[in-house]
């Protein structure tokens, strides 16, 4: 029987392994922390339960698809619900809108609301699902860095709409032109920090993103987004995998251009094909750091990051929902901060998660659990506890103007998660949420392989090679890599 040996256990790297186990391989993890999981983990505070990480569900066919292909009813190890709001969105005048997951009423709703015509909404979203049927199956669901996939009948097809798919123009431009009212400009604009990016700079193709929300569905996981980590996790185990914790990779094995294992622990562990879950950025500043590099890669602009305050809160706040957004009064100055000044805007946009408001048990009786986030720059040597500091302050008190309440009295519990604590806890370079940034229309060819053009029986996975960041894409990436050890 043939080993595969997997450096971290990241969503990615479970599906990885589940994969390579299904395909006869005897498969062995290696992951540095104590649990599985990497960014999808979760946190316990006296009595409150968060989810540590990502914290927005789509496309859950990807999960389920890993049931399916070792022969179990996904239904019976892995829940879930369409949400019927997709986000409840506040401003500082006091406008409101109910994003509706239903896409005519949410189109409807912005009408009631801010005066936007409905039919405006329905073409933002018919544009995304057009941009998504011609490229998804390109750039989602295949290698970009295989000839076939440039060739076939579907690339062909997509060549023939490139000036609609929004390669030639902003996310902001392409909003702008669409829309009359500025707050849904900013609406649509947010989709950008879905994968770490600036709406100002990145390609209009990422308008993609609102047809898995709202044409697709936005769900919820009843046991919490850290169950889809426990769930595959419990799948690998039944399939025979060995997870080893704390045992950081010291290094990957090369002879002769070829992998052949790793070092655990000063230890050789030997196998057949070697595939880092690790970010491609460190593994090669680090277990990788004696084999040729991929400079360009290398040097590419980092995504952004995150600072998360994770908040239990002594009141329930009935006009909030699970995910919750106050937006910022100057979205492209907070952007300029992020990107180009390295910096925290003093009015960032706010962004409130409360899994207690779908699992009640997430919180005691009467409280809520505040994922409390805002988009931050990656670390560049910042002076963080300041910025940390002065941003909670900000935080603080803009909840309290757009809410109407005092909410420091109420903080029960805090833990705070910020770019430092981000890249020691999951090795994501720079503390990056998503790698490279997508800042610009040629990033999508500019994120490793997954496969290594250098180094036989090396493969890549995970939210910063191709596809990219974020809970579907990881798993794609296992998939796409799947199918190169095969062939």
């Amino acid at each position: 029987m043939k080993t595969a040996l997997i450096v971290g256990s990241g969503i990615a790297g479970i599906a990885a392994s589940i994969r390579m186990a299904l395909k006869g391989y005897r498969v062995e993890v290696f992951e540095a922390n104590a649990y599985p999981g990497g960014k999808l983990s979760e946190i316990e505070i006296q009595g409150y339960r968060f989810d540590a990480g990502p914290s927005l569900f789509t496309l859950p066919d990807q999960v389920e698809e890993l049931f399916r292909l070792a022969g179990k009813d996904p239904k019976e190890h892995f829940e879930y619900q369409k949400l019927d709001v997709a986000c409840h969105y506040f401003w500082e005048d006091g406008s409101t809108i109910k994003a509706w997951a239903d896409p005519n009423r949410f189109a409807e709703e912005v009408e009631t609301q801010l005066g936007e015509p409905a039919v405006n909404i329905r073409q933002a979203l018919k544009r995304s699902a057009f941009i998504y049927d011609h490229l998804a199956p390109l750039f989602m669901h295949r290698s970009l860095h295989q000839l076939g996939t440039w060739i076939g009948p579907q690339a062909l097809k997509s060549y023939l709409k490139m000036g609609k798919l929004g390669i030639f123009s902003t996310m902001n431009k392409a909003n702008e032109a669409l829309f009359a009212q500025p707050k849904l400009v900013q609406l649509f604009n947010r989709y950008a920090t879905y994968n770490g990016s600036d709406p100002f700079q990145t390609p209009a193709t990422l308008n993609i993103i609102p047809h898995l929300e709202f044409n697709i569905g936005a769900f919820f996981p009843k046991k919490g987004m850290h169950d889809i980590t426990l769930s595959l996790y419990r799948l690998a185990l039944s399939l025979g995998v060995n997870y080893h914790f704390n045992a950081p990779v010291e290094e990957i094995l090369v002879e002769n251009g070829k992998a052949i294992g790793l070092r655990v622990k000063g230890e050789r562990v030997t196998g057949d094909v070697v595939i880092n879950n690790m970010d491609m950025v460190n593994a090669y500043k680090t277990i990788l750091k004696n084999q040729k590099q991929p400079k360009k890669l290398l040097e590419q602009p980092k995504s952004s990051s995150a600072l998360i305050f994770y908040w239990g809160i002594k009141k329930v706040f009935p006009e909030l929902d699970l995910h919750n957004i106050l937006f910022s009064d100057d979205y492209k100055t907070e952007f300029e901060h992020i990107f180009k000044k390295g910096s925290i805007y003093q009015d960032p946009t706010v962004y409130i998660n409360i899994t207690s408001v779908y699992k009640e048990d997430d919180a005691p009786a009467g409280c809520m659990n505040w994922f409390t986030m805002i988009n931050v720059p990656n670390n560049q040597g910042q002076d963080w506890d300041q910025l940390i500091e002065e941003a909670r302050k900000n935080i603080i008190a803009k909840v309290n103007r757009i809410l109407k309440t005092d909410l420091e009295p109420l903080i029960e519990v805090e833990e705070i998660l910020e770019p430092r604590s981000i890249e020691s806890k999951t090795s994501s370079a720079q503390g990056a949420l998503y790698g490279n940034s997508s800042n610009n229309r040629f990033a999508a060819f500019l994120r490793h392989a997954n496969y290594s053009s250098d180094i036989k029986n090396l493969y890549f996975c995970g939210g910063s090679v191709h596809p990219g960041g974020g809970i579907p894409l990881s798993l794609l990436s296992a998939k796409i890599m799947t199918e190169f050890v095969e062939k």
